[in-house]
């Protein structure tokens, strides 16, 4: 899928023309997988432009590597003001997506990565609308586990880890559904392929704790947050597989889903065949933010302009 990408890049300190933005064959990650990513979105209210937690995003980004001993050799703050200035740069006016990444170069077939490899980072960004339907999309649940503590960190947003969202996604789309439902290595619900999952059963919302290998995501935090403050019970759990017949409502969560209802499972109906009604509530209140419409998020937006 090409992207309509912006004319500039952000590459190791300097502004860059994003076709030249370049690297050898020799570099590392091409071979093992050795990048850390982030992906930031940022909304244009006619107004200005808020990039949605961007502390937050950026403080996951330097963990992610840290996991790995893999160095960050900016400070926090110079990769936010980079992620301001190159959407400053593009003259961006309308609601974007913003990918930061650093990544291992040139360090021969050596899999012993230390801190002292020489790691290279770069932001492009890209006009960003729905990924999803937001009226519901239809999901499955595929063969291929999600992977564990027991095989690689799942908290590290990691290159080499989404190939197994990549298999998924593949197994999923063979079988005619819009989007993949991993298990984990119990056999209960972890995630989907680069989304939380969320059901809704009397009331409640319910997600998969961390411990069935679902990532800490900033959008799930948010969800869990808003939810809270609106009086909505949310609880964190093991979720079988079964329960998931059986929900009133689900929903995804991600950077780039946003907030995505799931109408049927498995070819199986999910409640009325339509968005329910927290899902909905949980749509509103997400846009309302991230397009500074509410006083008491303010904090999680940084303008650019």
């Amino acid at each position: 899928m090409g992207l309509p990408l912006s004319k500039f890049a952000w590459f190791d300190g300097k502004y860059v023309l994003t076709e030249k933005a370049k690297v050898p064959i020799t570099t590392h990650a091409i071979h093992y997988g050795t990048s850390i990513f982030e992906g930031i979105r940022a909304y244009w209210n006619s107004e200005n432009l808020f990039v949605f937690r961007l502390e937050d995003h950026v403080k996951r980004f330097r963990r992610s590597g840290q996991l790995y001993d893999i160095s960050l050799n900016f400070s926090d703050k110079q990769i936010i003001d980079a992620i301001i200035k190159i959407c400053k740069k593009n003259q961006i006016r309308k609601s974007c997506y913003i990918r930061p990444f650093y990544f291992v170069g040139s360090y021969g077939i050596n899999l012993h990565v230390t801190k002292k490899a020489p790691t290279h980072v770069a932001i492009f960004t890209f006009p960003f609308g729905d990924l999803f339907n937001k009226n519901g999309i239809t999901a499955g649940v595929v063969s291929w586990r999600k992977f564990s503590d027991q095989s690689t960190p799942p908290q590290a947003k990691m290159g080499g880890n989404y190939l197994n969202s990549i298999i998924a996604t593949q197994e999923a789309k063979r079988n005619n559904f819009d989007e993949a439902i991993l298990l984990d290595h119990c056999g209960n619900v972890s995630e989907a392929p680069g989304e939380n999952i969320f059901i809704v059963r009397d009331e409640k919302i319910i997600t998969p704790s961390l411990s069935s290998s679902a990532l800490d995501g900033i959008t799930r935090d948010t969800i869990i947050k808003i939810a809270l403050e609106q009086g909505i019970k949310v609880e964190e759990r093991e979720i079988p597989r079964s329960e998931l017949s059986m929900s009133d409502e689900i929903f995804l969560t991600g950077t780039a889903a946003e907030v995505t209802p799931v109408i049927s499972i498995d070819g199986k109906q999910i409640g009325t065949g339509k968005p329910g009604n927290i899902t909905k509530k949980m749509i509103r209140e997400y846009t309302d933010i991230v397009m500074n419409g509410n006083e008491n998020y303010k904090h999680w937006l940084t303008s650019v302009y």
